[in-house]
């Protein structure tokens, strides 16, 4: 895809903002969302939004409708092609940049946190910490059958972020079924010391977890991981 065919994309979904910025004083909080056509503008907006927001600074909302308008009127575009595509480049880098200092600077206030978090954490009574960086506590011992990594296990699990925030449950639903060895470095590790019947309660470093790559939405760069886990039964 050309740099002028991302953009024009990226352009759909910020109309709102933009027509609400060029004019300078616009408020579209109450903007209807009845319709299937107007709930999926709003989707549009949201999605494609949220990847120019590290550029917002620096979209020129004026210039920005004026393309909007030429292109509903299918006018000639007011700068020449080789023009655009050479600032659109520059643009989309300018967006690369953003968004990468934004997410290493959240990702190291995300392993600042979960340093402290576990450093706190491991002077708790109970809590074992393992030479990975593992930390976990025994709620309930379990006297079944322990699983290996080759295994299947059926369990009951909830993931949360060190500040309480829920990212995962089965908890509400039928029990989950993992294989022991498809899973992040520390929740293997974690079954691997459980025995049938137990309920756990885990912290997983970043590094035994998901990393500076952090996973979907909800759980950022250097996140520190916090489960609950009962191991209900080994599949064999």
């Amino acid at each position: 895809m050309t740099a002028l065919k991302a953009a024009t994309l990226f352009g759909v979904s910020m109309m709102v903002t933009a027509c609400s910025n060029a004019g300078g004083s616009g408020d579209f909080s109450s903007a209807a969302l009845d319709t299937g056509d107007q709930k999926a503008s709003y989707g549009v907006g949201l999605n494609v939004g949220s990847q120019l927001r590290d550029a917002r600074e620096s979209l020129d909302r004026a210039a920005f409708m004026r393309g909007i308008e030429d292109a509903f009127a299918a006018a000639e575009p007011a700068v020449p092609q080789e023009e655009l595509e050479a600032a659109l480049q520059a643009f989309g880098q300018q967006i690369q940049t953003a968004a990468a200092q934004e997410r290493a600077r959240v990702g190291t206030e995300n392993a600042e946190a979960g340093a402290d978090f576990r450093s706190d954490n491991a002077e708790r009574d109970g809590v074992t910490t393992t030479e990975s960086g593992l930390q976990y506590e025994v709620l309930r011992a379990g006297d079944g059958a322990m699983p290996t990594r080759d295994d299947v296990v059926r369990l009951h699990y909830r993931g949360t972020l060190i500040d309480g925030t829920e990212f995962d449950s089965s908890y509400g639903g039928d029990p989950a079924e993992f294989p022991v060895g498809g899973l992040i470095a520390g929740f293997t590790e974690a079954l691997l010391l459980m025995q049938e019947g137990s309920h756990f309660r885990i912290v997983i470093p970043s590094e035994i977890a998901y990393g500076p790559a952090g996973s979907g939405p909800q759980i950022g760069p250097n996140s520190t991981l916090v489960f609950e886990i009962e191991l209900l039964e080994v599949l064999q």
